[in-house]
């Protein structure tokens, strides 16, 4: 009897959980978060909470929509949520962000961690086989810098650069993720603070190997060719293809020709044990490691693919070419939502911010795999700010087949081998730079009359 009691206040809570989140219009979120394989996982990780305004999941509901808005600010998400309340004939008591804010302090990390895993699992194992690389699972994997707010919280957990005078630069944070190639969807991430020791986008990656199964293949630039790097994803089994690291000299003289500018040859363990490495972990590296070069288009790449009848170094350049994809999604984070300069204080709310962030991009990605699925496209043909606009302005009683099929309707240019300059023609405007901190100018202002812009 017991038993049974406990399942059916389970079952209770489920369907508690259930009509909240519908309530809130996370069912406007293409049914994920009420689907069977992510209600069980929202309910293990919801705090006990009373029903107030903005229980836990209506917050994260209003979080997610208000990192996909083109005004983030706080004010904004209350204003639209006291908008819906009054439409459906319900009361509004207030518009101060105060609830709200406390509200989204509460969720729980791990929640919102798990739920943007969880998405871009299943969405990159639900990929159909014609999407794959050779019915293979190929990710991408690469990093980039995040600033925030200046405040004492964050400078004390992510420091702003060395180069820069303190008080006058920002907080800086990096980021690495990685990235299903057919679909687009954020499998792991990690953060830390940028460039400091034990924290490098190296030691970042390092903590996401476990994203990588026995099959799969690993698309990064030449930050990542490395010996190390490569003998550890050759030993659990994962083929990686990669750019050649400038600090090493290729010569096709040497090791087992394949074809013109295509051998395969030995690299040496390093004899310097990198300093994050044990000792006892540095002797468990095999003497040397087999691998393939080939030069394309002046390019020289690595990898783990050793035959050449198998595939062609053509193909391998083929391929390589597509990790240009990672860098247009760390642009659709980052540019498209907004997530270049984040907005909260402290660094337990920034690295919140971040992954609702993450959360939402891959909601976007599942509205994108099923428009694509539905017009027989690939989902890397379709425009993300292109979905992210239609969803912003899509009335939610429409029906979602004609959602999909308007999104399929904007492809992305083939542009392949696309190359300009990282230049800008709009001209800033003509104030000097912040050179010492702000309190500091104030006073020069009211001494001698914006001695900065003179």
């Amino acid at each position: 009897m017991r038993d049974r009691n406990v399942g059916f206040r389970s079952e209770q809570h489920q369907c508690r959980i259930g009509r909240q989140i519908r309530q809130a219009g996370a069912v406007d979120f293409f049914n994920l978060l009420t689907g069977p394989e992510l209600l069980e996982m929202t309910e293990e990780h919801l705090p006990e909470h009373r029903e107030r305004l903005y229980p836990p999941t209506v917050a994260l509901s209003m979080f997610i929509k208000q990192s996909l808005a083109p005004d983030r600010s706080c004010q904004r998400a209350v204003d639209a949520w006291a908008g819906q309340r009054a439409a459906e004939g319900l009361s509004v008591q207030s518009i101060r962000t105060g609830g709200y804010c406390r509200a989204r302090a509460r969720l729980p990390l791990e929640m919102i961690v798990a739920l943007t895993r969880e998405t871009g699992r299943l969405l990159s194992a639900q990929a159909p086989r014609g999407w794959r690389w050779r019915g293979r699972c190929v990710k991408l994997a690469d990093g980039t810098g995040i600033s925030m707010p200046d405040t004492e919280e964050n400078q004390a957990r992510y420091p702003q650069p060395r180069s820069q005078v303190p008080g006058v630069g920002f907080p800086l944070a990096g980021l690495v993720g990685i990235v299903c190639l057919s679909t687009g969807a954020v499998l792991e991430a990690a953060i830390g603070a940028h460039a400091s020791k034990g924290q490098s986008e190296q030691d970042l990656f390092r903590g996401l190997l476990g994203t990588l199964r026995a099959g799969d293949v690993l698309l990064a630039d030449a930050l990542y060719c490395s010996y190390f790097q490569i003998a550890t994803l050759q030993a659990a089994g994962v083929d990686v293809l990669f750019e050649q690291h400038g600090s090493r000299i290729t010569d096709f003289r040497r090791g087992q020709p394949l074809g013109k500018r295509d051998h395969l040859v030995r690299w040496m363990k390093p004899t310097m044990r990198p300093d994050w490495m044990s000792v006892e972990h540095y002797r468990a590296f095999a003497a040397e490691i087999l691998v393939r070069e080939a030069k394309v288009d002046g390019q020289v790449l690595v990898t783990t693919m050793q035959s050449a009848r198998a595939v062609p170094k053509g193909e391998l350049a083929a391929l390589y070419a597509r990790r240009w994809h990672i860098e247009l999604d760390i642009r659709n984070i980052k540019t498209t939502l907004g997530m270049e300069v984040l907005r909260c204080m402290t660094p337990a709310m920034v690295e919140k911010e971040l992954w609702v962030c993450l959360l939402a991009y891959n909601l976007i990605r599942l509205l994108m795999a099923q428009a694509a699925h539905t017009a027989g496209l690939y989902p890397r043909e379709l425009s993300f700010k292109h979905t992210v606009q239609m969803w912003s302005s899509w009335p939610r009683s429409a029906e979602p087949s004609e959602l999909f099929r308007l999104i399929a309707q904007r492809p992305v240019g083939n542009r392949p081998g696309r190359s300009e300059p990282r230049v800008r023609k709009r001209r800033p405007k003509s104030f000097p730079w912040l050179k010492v901190p702000r309190a500091i100018a104030r006073r020069q202002i009211r001494k001698r009359r914006h001695p900065l812009c003179a």
